[in-house]
């Protein structure tokens, strides 16, 4: 087992190596994730039930952000390394070993109180967050989202200690621990679908929740404890450092912040949704679910692996290093995204009906959220820089741009979120044109892609906020994308063309009415258009291409494994 383990701690040679394995790692967890919103489409299907279920994850979310992010690895590491000499697993210079031991169980206590005192006070108030959460929903609705949200309490208590204790294996290096946590979680949530749900009705898929966030939590206990690291109480509150307390709150401060603006943009969209026709919050999660696939894979695997080495060069002053190694990561993720924007428009039916489409999820509720899935395709590049545009920020130790521009553009999706539902209920030449454009007008519901339309809307000019920004500050006027997002665009044109005509070609060979049928009418399409994509990429002679498959000819599953934090449950 050591000899099977080693290979995770492996120091990365380049940024696309460790953001290949990371992305190659990631892949794994979001097949779950597709696996556990497969047996929520089955089972359950969009409607009041599970829109109640996942407007009953907003409270627990933005506390679990807010509270747990303040504590979160990516701060307490370089301070607990401060504590004690690196890589030191026992012995040595046990009084630095007993400081950092001490450092650990002060923030563990503290952390501890804090978030127990939180949920209790969530839990009494969320008879009166429920009329902001879902003022939509009806009487009995919101009751049962009152009691599902107070379940789901229990899981940012849960999910936060177990970010806390997973510190301690990413510090030790036991990444390959840490990062099977989500799939147990994930394992966890599947579970409250398929055994829970049958018999304690929406209420399993709350205890599900939990479950999963309970096993996220063991994994992680028992990886620090075989680290002889456990983090312990300490006698509260006069044995508690709170020097040390401040240093990492004002720290994390800014960038919890940002995460916060963006859950509570999302609290408002949720919030809209409930009054809209039954089941638009689950069609809206469920895409914005199936979105997240390729920016976790892709936006944010490059970001989390360009990090440490910004962060690196900055500290060293090499600020040409830093600008060389930012344009690398930046151009990286708009020669993978602008492909999966346009294979996502294309195919958006298939893979939708594939991944969701059983049981309780009808042929409609496949063209809604098809078009949903569209509309926030869009935004995929623009969520990736924003992932690694940010970090740059936070690598040069400035944390007031990021901060600002996400506040602005939060409050800019909460109010187009009004703006575009209303448009799209009295504008009538409106309405027929995104209905057509996405061929969902004969169907009931539309005002829901108003939703994804909004928050598309805001977090493109965001990443545009952040390119301008960057420009002026890192780059002195420098464009370090132009040329690899026309060569990707023209690429990925001819992606979606090739794709689009494969459907047409391939729709009466297989048929439309089966799930194979289906899947290798995409499929096939599909990889007859990306095969398109690199020989038009290949004829312009486009560098990344070129870095991608020199990466791949390297041992690259030796990168040493980098876990992105938990900024959600």
């Amino acid at each position: 087992m050591e000899k099977i383990l080693r290979i995770f701690g492996k120091e990365s040679i380049s940024i696309n190596q460790a953001a290949l394995f990371l992305g190659f790692f990631t892949l794994i967890s979001q097949i779950l994730a597709l696996f556990r919103d497969r047996s929520l489409a089955h089972f359950v299907g969009p409607g009041q039930q599970l829109d109640a279920y996942y407007a009953a994850f907003r409270v627990p979310d933005l506390i679990f952000i807010c509270v747990a992010s303040l504590a979160g690895a990516t701060v307490l590491i370089p301070f607990l390394a401060a504590k004690m000499p690196a890589r030191q697993l026992s012995g040595g210079d046990g009084d630095k070993t007993d400081e950092a031991k001490k450092y650990l169980s002060d923030i563990f206590t503290v952390f501890f109180i804090v978030m127990i005192s939180v949920s209790i006070l969530a839990f009494l108030l969320m008879p009166y967050l429920v009329s902001f959460i879902a003022p939509g929903f009806t009487p009995v609705f919101q009751a049962k989202l009152v009691a599902l949200s107070r379940i789901m309490l229990f899981s940012p208590i849960l999910m936060g200690l177990s970010n806390l204790f997973g510190t301690v294996t990413q510090f030790f290096h036991k990444f390959f621990i840490y990062a099977l946590s989500p799939i147990f979680y994930n394992i966890g949530i599947i579970v409250g679908v398929v055994f829970l749900y049958p018999i304690f009705d929406i209420y399993g898929l709350a205890i599900g929740v939990v479950f999963g966030a309970f096993m996220h939590f063991v994994i992680q206990v028992f990886a620090s404890s075989s680290c002889g690291f456990t983090p312990k109480f300490s006698l509260f509150p006069f044995a508690v450092n709170f020097k040390d307390i401040k240093k990492v709150a004002v720290t994390s401060l800014p960038r919890t912040l940002g995460l916060a603006f963006n859950n509570i943009a999302l609290i408002f969209i949720i919030s809209f949704a409930s009054f809209l026709k039954v089941g638009s919050i689950s069609v809206f999660n469920f895409s914005f679910n199936l979105q997240s696939v390729p920016l976790n894979i892709i936006g944010i695997s490059y970001a989390v692996a360009a990090f440490p080495t910004l962060a690196k060069v900055v500290s060293l002053g090499k600020m040409d290093e830093f600008k060389n190694h930012l344009k690398s990561a930046a151009r990286a993720i708009v020669f993978w995204s602008m492909p999966v924007i346009f294979l996502f428009i294309v195919v958006r039916a298939q893979i939708v009906r594939v991944i969701l489409g059983s049981g309780n999820f009808s042929w409609d509720n496949t063209r809604l959220v098809a078009a949903c899935l569209a509309v926030f395709s869009v935004s995929i590049l623009a969520q990736g820089m924003i992932t690694l545009l940010s970090r740059a920020y936070y690598a040069n130790g400035d944390t007031k741009t990021p901060l600002i521009v996400n506040f602005s553009c939060s409050i800019l999706i909460i109010i187009l979120s009004y703006v575009l539902i209303y448009s799209f209920e009295n504008v009538l030449v409106f309405r027929y044109f995104i209905e057509s454009m996405l061929k969902v007008s004969d169907i009931a519901g539309t005002e829901v892609l108003m939703l994804p339309l909004a928050y598309s809307t805001g977090t493109i000019l965001n990443s545009i906020l952040h390119w301008f920004f960057v420009r002026r500050d890192f780059m002195k006027g420098e464009s370090f994308i132009t040329k690899t997002f026309f060569q990707s665009l023209g690429a990925s044109f001819f992606l979606g063309l090739v794709a689009y005509i494969g459907l047409n070609i391939f729709s009466p060979i297989f048929g439309t009415t089966t799930l194979l049928g289906v899947f290798l009418q995409g499929f096939i399409s599909g990889m007859l258009g990306i095969g398109a994509a690199i020989l038009v990429l290949y004829l312009l002679k486009n560098e990344e291409l070129k870095y991608i498959i020199q990466t791949l000819k390297t041992k690259f599953w030796q990168a040493d494994i980098i876990a992105p934090a938990q900024e959600e449950l």
